[in-house]
């Protein structure tokens, strides 16, 4: 899943593509690099990032759904709203991926029902603003646990919107009201999720806590300085069946995903 964000705030690539024709012309490099699947997003949802107007969103993501829709890719909408969901999909998107897993805005649950789209349900527990307050999981199993329970609540509530069973995809949430540490648990702990019965989409791509692995003692390393790291951790999460994974550089994905495959079809070091 290559990452389109049409935003000027976003943690990675904020205002590089926020022009139309630039996240267009963005989003067919990365199906040429190979990307199966494009998300466009219209809202920032880095930590600390502050929400904009619907009709803004609106006017981000829409003419470049259409325009890549009518392409031939295959589009997903990255909002949490049912409003953008429903444009987006009227444009062309076949994906609604709502990092709020429908908790920001419930009908959108019936948007994707109402279309019969796939829909991708993040764990989450607050807004960017404020989701570091939230970043505690002292219960029974710790943030596996309750990324398992909470997640499962998601799915309840999807479902009974009407939303199929085989149209849901859960996504950890990594990096969302939670530190470095929770990150890793969760990957490790990457089977119990899959435990619920669904595809599971994980996002690591250049993320904080990748920075914050490779701190060398002058602080974590700056975002464009994470892909090596994230495409080693590609390599990893590609024996662990998971469904996709949302990435911003699809060429040294690709790369990462051809090695673990190659290794996997030796059968690993005898």
């Amino acid at each position: 899943m290559g990452v389109v964000n049409v935003t000027p705030d976003s943690f990675s690539d904020g205002g590089r593509y926020v022009d139309p024709a630039a996240a267009v012309a963005h989003g067919r490099r990365l199906v040429e690099e190979g990307a199966d699947l494009l998300d466009i997003g219209g809202e920032s949802t880095r930590p600390g990032a502050t929400r904009p107007l619907v009709g803004e969103e609106l006017d981000r993501v829409v003419p470049v759904i259409t325009e890549l829709a009518a392409g031939g890719a295959t589009v997903s909408v990255d909002t949490m709203r049912a409003e953008v969901a429903d444009a987006a999909v009227r444009a062309g998107a076949s994906v609604v991926n709502d990092v709020s897993g429908g908790l920001a805005d419930p009908a959108i649950l019936d948007v994707a029902a109402e279309h019969g789209v796939r829909f991708v349900a993040m764990h989450w527990r607050a807004h960017s603003a404020e989701m570091h307050r939230h970043a505690a999981y002292d219960g029974p199993g710790g943030v596996v646990g309750a990324v398992r329970e909470e997640l499962a609540a998601r799915v309840a509530a999807a479902r009974e919107a009407g939303i199929a069973a085989e149209r849901l995809v859960l996504d950890p949430g990594l990096g969302f009201a939670k530190t470095p540490d929770h990150n890793w648990e969760l990957l490790a702990g990457l089977g119990e999720i899959a435990g619920l019965g669904h595809p599971l989409l994980v996002g690591a791509s250049r993320k904080s806590f990748l920075g914050t692995l490779l701190d060398d003692g002058a602080g974590p390393r700056p975002v464009d300085q994470r892909e090596y790291a994230h495409a080693a951790l590609v390599a990893l999460l590609a024996r662990s069946g998971v469904w996709a994974v949302r990435v911003h550089d699809v060429r040294a994905t690709r790369d990462a995903l051809a090695v673990a495959a190659r290794w996997g079809s030796t059968g690993g070091p005898r």
